[in-house]
């Protein structure tokens, strides 16, 4: 099985560090040209570079703007009009005390992990709609179905993005654009660490944090490891690719069998 983006122009949004900066990787691995997002102009630049070291032969950018604004969108859109392929990465996440969440931190997430791709949709999907071809890709997660105590936000939000992913896909019917989620199981990137120490004692050196965190607060994964973001990539490379012309309006998942259903 070939995956081939040659000619195809991917954005990946929150792409400087972690699942994104794996799936950019992934992307052009493929042969896509490809287009790193970030808020900070430093940290663009720097995977950028990263990217061109690691495949030399792809055509590789950055663009910095923050897209949970429409400033940066706008300027998002003056750099990068059109897209072939769209890869909504970006997201936020913490633990919470769930009756102390307040209603601008409510509203924080849904912005950021909702409303943003959201956006982002809307400016590149009517263009993928007229040239017959496209492919949208949110990243969701598990815990848009199997709500965690400790993130009811974050959950929240990520459901309505599998419902966003739904609903967009039902508006490119029959065009040749498809629209999939993805669904992330825990996955190993350095904020994770982070929220894995905010929950298990930070004395223990990280192989042993990460076997009790998915012991106490993820015992149902059937992989009883952390995803690595490649794994994740793996995917968003194939549902990018012409291979997967008839899977739309999916969640896809890369849990580790850690949603307990047959279906997803």
């Amino acid at each position: 099985m070939r995956i081939d983006l040659s000619g195809r122009t991917a954005l990946v949004t929150g792409s400087t560090s972690g699942i994104g900066f794996a799936i950019a990787c992934g992307l052009a691995d493929a042969g896509a040209e490809v287009v790193v997002n970030g808020r900070s102009a430093d940290r663009v630049a720097d995977a950028v570079g990263r990217l061109r070291e690691e495949h030399p032969e792809a055509g590789i950018r950055g663009i910095d703007a923050d897209v949970t604004t429409d400033e940066g969108v706008a300027r998002l859109l003056g750099d990068l009009p059109a897209v072939d392929v769209l890869v909504n990465n970006l997201g936020i996440f913490g633990s919470a005390e769930p009756l102390a969440i307040a209603d601008d931190e409510w509203r924080r997430y849904f912005d950021t992990n909702v409303l943003t791709a959201v956006r982002l949709i809307r400016s590149y999907l009517p263009g993928m709609i007229d040239q017959g071809w496209g492919r949208v890709i949110d990243i969701a997660s598990d815990s848009a179905v199997v709500i965690p105590a400790e993130m009811i936000h974050y959950g929240v939000s990520k459901t309505a993005l599998l419902a966003a992913s739904r609903g967009f896909a039902k508006a490119a019917a029959g065009t040749g654009v498809t629209v999939n989620s993805v669904i992330a199981g825990p996955t190993h990137t350095g904020g994770v660490e982070d929220f894995v120490y905010e929950l298990v004692s930070r004395d223990l050196p990280w192989d042993e944090a990460q076997r009790e965190f998915m012991r106490l607060h993820r015992p149902q994964s059937l992989l009883q490891r952390l995803i690595e973001p490649e794994e994740i990539a793996n995917m968003v490379a194939y549902l990018a690719s012409p291979l997967a012309s008839a899977t739309t309006g999916g969640a896809l998942r890369v849990d580790g069998g850690y949603v307990d259903s047959i279906l997803p």
